[in-house]
């Protein structure tokens, strides 16, 4: 017993030293230089940490990418977009293609001419392509630029407007095609021998052309014809390039509008679709860099 009250004594007395004045061993002068030795060393951490941050951001822009040395070309999307790139509907009921022409109306909002009317907002960039538009470097002219219009009429039969299926009924589907935005990019027109002979005798200047085919060879004869809406059926330079949220913030990326108007039904069938342009490169690690595939089964 007189051992165990020596022992509890003992703890009791590191805790609280009554006699030395002591708290876990240590006075209070003590704890206060160590608190004191704490507070300096991680300030000090605390003060590097925030000043490297702060040189880092010097070095930032807030109106482009300080570098974009390693930016890939342009990654090209579609819209509807689905899980795994496969678009499957039956062509008969309505409830099997709503989410597809839903998200297509959606993505047209913003090109209604109703929202384009405001002339400090946005200019007519001409009805062909042409060359780039000049509106300074972001170095000279830190002013907001205005957006090109782009009217979604012009996609005509896959505007949404007089088939607000967007031919998914009739089992024609559309898809609505965009280069992805990247800051100062601007896509240069590609030389005529590079491009597939099917669409050398179609190339426009001052326009990057677009080509879908079948990516299979036995699905040759199961495509049909492939329609192409829009500005010329590609994207003309005066769109380009785009100067990044900050001061370009009403941009609209040009729209190509692809009609499929004689896929063979009940049958499953992969098509491949690319840009050409002489600095818009292909990866095969990357399946919507320049291009993209989709698969279509359309059931009756």
């Amino acid at each position: 017993m007189s051992g165990n009250k020596e022992s509890d004594g003992g703890w009791r007395k590191f805790l609280w030293n009554s006699e030395k004045g002591e708290f876990l061993g240590r006075t209070g002068s003590s704890w206060f230089k160590i608190f004191l030795f704490y507070v300096i060393f991680y300030g000090c951490l605390a003060g590097i940490f925030i000043g490297t941050i702060q040189a880092m951001l010097l070095t930032l822009s807030n109106y482009k990418p300080t570098y974009q040395d390693r930016v890939a070309p342009p990654g090209l999307s579609h819209t509807p977009r689905s899980e795994k790139s496969e678009i499957s509907f039956k062509k008969s009921d309505p409830n099997t293609y709503d989410k597809y022409t839903k998200s297509m109306s959606k993505l047209l909002e913003i090109y209604e001419d109703k929202v384009q009317v405001d002339e400090t907002k946005y200019e007519d960039c001409g009805d062909e392509p042409q060359y780039y538009k000049d509106r300074s470097t972001i170095e000279n002219d830190k002013s907001k630029r205005r957006a090109c219009r782009f009217s979604k009429s012009w996609l005509s039969t896959c505007s949404g407007e007089s088939d607000p299926t967007f031919g998914f009924a009739e089992g024609k589907p559309c898809l609505i095609v965009k280069l992805n935005r990247i800051v100062n990019f601007k896509p240069r027109a590609p030389a005529n021998q590079t491009l597939p002979p099917s669409i050398q005798m179609k190339l426009q200047p001052n326009l990057i052309p677009i080509h879908c085919k079948n990516k299979a060879n036995e699905d040759a004869d199961k495509i049909g014809e492939i329609k192409y809406f829009g500005f010329g059926g590609g994207f003309p330079l005066q769109y380009y390039p785009y100067y990044g949220k900050v001061l370009h913030p009403d941009y609209l990326q040009p729209l190509v509008a692809i009609q499929f108007t004689n896929l063979t039904l009940n049958e499953e069938l992969r098509i491949e679709c690319k840009v050409y342009g002489e600095n818009i490169d292909y990866n095969e690690k990357d399946r919507y860099q320049g291009r993209f595939d989709v698969k279509f089964t359309i059931a009756s």
